[in-house]
């Protein structure tokens, strides 16, 4: 199933379930997908691309998230808490902290890195190898921890 075809069935079933964090969601993320397809350049939203949205829109949220923690505002932070919840269902399993550090690892022996200056590279080959699976904050302190041992 496409993803435009299950945002649709989950959001008919949001609405019926009156279940508005979901609802705000899913909105969201069609929002941002009309935006992408809108932006002069033709291209049709792909797979790869429903995915680098969607990533988007759970950075976002977090950063209010952490915003709104700091200024002791609860009630903005549990709707952006429940956002991120409903956003994360539509990304691809994510990675364990061991698993991400294995995959680094690997991608680090076959460009052969072996310093700080290599770091742009193994990042580049990581974000394209692992994407939607780890956030790119996540991938770029370990690749850090690695090349710095």
């Amino acid at each position: 199933m496409d993803y435009t075809t299950q945002l649709n069935s989950d959001l008919k079933a949001a609405m019926k379930a009156k279940d508005q964090a979901t609802l705000r969601g899913i909105r969201a993320i069609k929002a941002a997908i009309l935006l992408a397809e809108t932006d002069g350049s033709g291209k049709k939203v792909d797979d790869q691309k429903f995915i680098q949205i969607v990533q988007k829109l759970i950075k976002q949220r977090k950063d209010s998230l952490e915003i709104y923690e700091k200024q002791n505002r609860e009630d903005l932070a549990v709707v952006e808490r429940e956002e991120v919840a409903v956003l994360e269902n539509y990304l691809p399993k994510q990675l364990s902290e061991d698993e991400l550090r294995q995959e680094l690892t690997q991608i680090i022996e076959e460009l052969g890195a072996s310093s700080m200056k290599d770091m742009g590279a193994v990042m580049g080959q990581a974000n394209q190898k692992l994407a939607g699976k780890a956030d790119g904050k996540t991938i770029s302190g370990i690749v850090r921890q690695l090349l710095n041992q």
